[in-house]
């Protein structure tokens, strides 16, 4: 006999499906949301539906943007200095950065980081964009703006070393960021010094 109703079940199930929710948390927003007005879970519904029909990649920078849009505003904005190109690995890195309100750059995103273990290799990564990029914008700077993890400074050294032999001057967020830290999870003030303090490889 089913304690639950398979309604209840199916959206705890669906719950656990997302990153750090395990059983008892999907018990808690599932029953938090059935004792709400409807009004609210249609919302959250509406949201759901309307997430991946309304948003998408700018075909150049990969960052996130409405699919109304052709490229990302902070590529084609006047104001934005495109010889200087910040590399990083999601789109919700842009948004940290951004934030900081200390850069006049344009972003770069990877999609991840080189991690073996995981099956991501240089080729899963959106690093020949980046190469073809750098030619067509006549970049005159990188910013790698990496995690310090283990995958992050990997993935830094294999940019560093497609990048040797140009004239680009290649530069990394000065340390202060704590090891393992992703970028979303840092302080404005933190990031900011970080790109103020960057250092050349």
């Amino acid at each position: 006999m089913a304690l639950l109703p398979k309604a209840l079940e199916d959206l705890i199930d669906a719950l656990t499906t997302l990153p750090g929710v395990g059983r008892r948390s999907a018990e808690r927003y599932a029953y938090y949301l059935l004792r709400r007005d409807s009004s609210r879970t249609d919302a959250i519904a509406n949201a759901l539906q309307n997430l991946h029909k309304n948003v998408t990649y700018c075909p150049i920078t990969f960052a996130l943007i409405s699919k109304s849009e052709e490229l990302s505003s902070l590529y084609t904005d006047t104001r934005r200095d495109k010889s200087i190109v910040a590399i990083v690995e999601d789109a919700f890195d842009v948004v940290a950065l951004e934030n900081t309100g200390h850069f006049k750059g344009t972003y770069h995103v990877l999609g991840g980081l080189i991690s073996p273990i995981d099956g991501i290799g240089p080729d899963s990564l959106h690093i020949d964009q980046l190469l073809l990029r750098i030619k067509k914008d006549n970049v005159t700077e990188v910013i790698l703006a990496t995690s310090a993890s283990v995958e992050g400074e990997s993935t830094a050294l294999y940019l560093q070393k497609q990048l040797e032999n140009t004239s680009v001057k290649l530069t990394r967020l000065a340390q202060g960021l704590p090891i393992g830290l992703d970028l979303e999870y840092a302080d404005q003030i933190t990031l900011g010094k970080a790109l103020e303090g960057r250092r050349l490889l």
